[in-house]
């Protein structure tokens, strides 16, 4: 091979390693960038004094969710809960408060009941067999409840970073969804996120994807 297909190879081969890092991570040159480290908070909160504090119990429970392989299914339930091994990406997130000691479905449902205009997904009529496991019933709650957050997702910025913590909850538009912010991080600070999109739930690479689509509509940090 002479030099200056060795130099057309060389070029091919950095083309293709840039496009898949940039497919991969939004980023071109995502293998070249050094570790950005982003400290992530903690609380004394304890809701279910079990020994672990709330954050670490709510992204125990979204990724019990994982661990328990629970299968995508949207159904209407008496009494409002799904079978165990059933859900959809609302169910990740009232399973994971439960498993910190927060009743999602009474709080929302006394929520709605109080407030009906706050929630026009409700329509005037409230069915707690459903309403609290609906994205948007949900994203008004913890509009009300929560701390509003960033949309915004900046890699290697700390500024915006540290408003991204684990236990975070992220809705988006078109179509409905929501997901919990893991504590695991890329290497260029932005975090995974713990959802139950399609099949079964998982923790994915997917938020600076989102936030780069202007999928991002809601991010609350809700500690009660």
């Amino acid at each position: 091979m002479n030099f200056k297909n060795i130099v057309i190879s060389m070029g091919i081969l950095i083309i293709l390693i840039m496009t898949i890092n940039y497919l991969l991570w939004q980023d071109p040159l995502y293998i070249l960038r050094p570790r950005f480290k982003v400290e992530n908070i903690s609380t004394l909160k304890d809701r279910d004094n079990d020994g672990l504090n709330d954050i670490e119990d709510i992204l125990q429970g979204a990724r019990n969710e994982i661990k328990n392989k629970t299968v995508y299914r949207s159904g209407y339930y008496k009494g409002g809960y799904p079978p165990e091994d059933e859900g959809v990406c609302t169910d990740v997130i009232w399973r994971a408060y439960k498993n910190a000691g927060y009743d999602l479905k009474v709080s929302i449902d006394k929520d709605i009941k109080d407030s009906l205009e706050d929630y026009p997904r409700v329509n005037g009529k409230p069915d707690p067999n459903i309403d609290f496991r609906r994205v948007k019933n949900q994203h008004v709650f913890f509009n009300k409840y929560g701390k509003n957050l960033t949309l915004d997702v900046i890699p290697y910025d700390n500024e915006n970073l540290k408003q991204w913590q684990p236990g975070d909850l992220v809705i988006l538009k078109k179509p409905d969804h929501i997901a919990v912010i893991s504590d695991k991080r890329r290497k260029d600070g932005v975090p995974y996120i713990i959802h139950n999109a399609t099949d079964y739930p998982e923790e994915k690479n997917l938020l600076l994807r989102w936030s780069e689509e202007g999928k991002i509509i809601g991010h609350f940090r809700y500690l009660d």
